[in-house]
């Protein structure tokens, strides 16, 4: 089941072997670069003899972004994650969780072309902590949690990129779905708790800076299983940055999933933040 990821790491392994030894000690190899960026937003509001109406409020939201890159000869190894966590507090009301994610990705790329390369990857989704409905009466029910559900992806296939700001990637794949209580009923079977998809995977992403201190960053992923073509599960997350000094930006993020497997409907979810971002690398 994780042929494919082991692959990844032989592949990269082997080449690692193969270079020849550095002029300098290995402490001062620039064959990897790393960047990684720390931000907080958060928002409070209270009130005290206030006529006019209004609910004392408390929001907080965390992310983790990084990317680590190695690339030497014919080799690019990109592993890129992403963490995010907020709760919102409003009024007398408990305290509820906003965003909860945790994306990890790992592309090795073996370049032999100009613009088209082939590729082995793999990529994890999953949340931190239990997730939650409320109804109109504002009584929870668990929904979701760490791993319920999980979604492990892997893919062998051939990447293209004719322009700095703009690749694509497609390849045969093969989807765990993982599930432990709350999304059996995305596995479909009683008896097991991971259900084994093979498809194909499309992902494209942009990175175009609009102006000097604005950046679109995009991805669409889309996975369509071989017995079930026309039920593709589409990802979508788009974020505009617009950076007001060195250590504030305001964020605009939409992100769209579509999963039949989860309901028939399009998720939508938008964020608006003035935030600091810290680069730590």
């Amino acid at each position: 089941m994780k042929i494919i990821v082991l692959l990844l790491f032989i592949i990269a392994g082997t080449a690692l072997a193969q270079e020849s030894k550095p002029a300098v000690p290995a402490l001062a190899d620039t064959s990897w670069k790393h960047t990684m960026i720390v931000s907080a937003n958060i928002t409070q509001i209270s009130f005290t003899d206030w006529s006019q109406g209004g609910e004392n409020a408390l929001a907080y939201a965390l992310f983790l972004e990084g990317k680590s890159t190695y690339a030497v000869d014919f080799i690019e190894w990109v592993n890129s994650y992403k963490f995010g966590y907020g709760q919102a507090r409003l009024g007398s009301q408990s305290i509820r969780k906003t965003d909860d994610k945790i994306n990890l990705e790992s592309v090795l790329t073996y370049k032999i072309g100009t613009y088209v390369n082939p590729f082995a990857s793999a990529s994890l989704n999953t949340q931190f902590t239990e997730g939650v409905m409320y109804d109109a009466a504002g009584h929870a029910t668990p929904v979701s949690n760490f791993f319920d559900p999980g979604y492990l992806t892997q893919t062998l296939g051939a990447g293209y990129q004719s322009i700095p700001e703009v690749k694509t990637r497609l390849g045969a794949a093969i989807r765990e779905t993982i599930a432990k209580k709350y999304a059996m009923a995305y596995i479909g079977d009683s008896t097991e708790t991971v259900k084994v998809e093979g498809g194909v995977e499309s992902v494209t992403e942009v990175a175009w800076t609009v102006m000097e201190n604005v950046v679109l960053n995009a991805k669409l992923e889309i996975f369509a299983p071989i017995k079930q073509f026309d039920r593709m599960t589409v990802r979508s997350d788009n974020t505009l940055s617009a950076k007001v000094n060195k250590y504030i930006s305001m964020n605009l993020n939409v992100y769209l999933l579509n999963d039949p497997q989860v309901q028939a409907r399009t998720q939508i979810k938008q964020t608006l933040a003035l935030g600091f971002n810290f680069t730590l690398m």
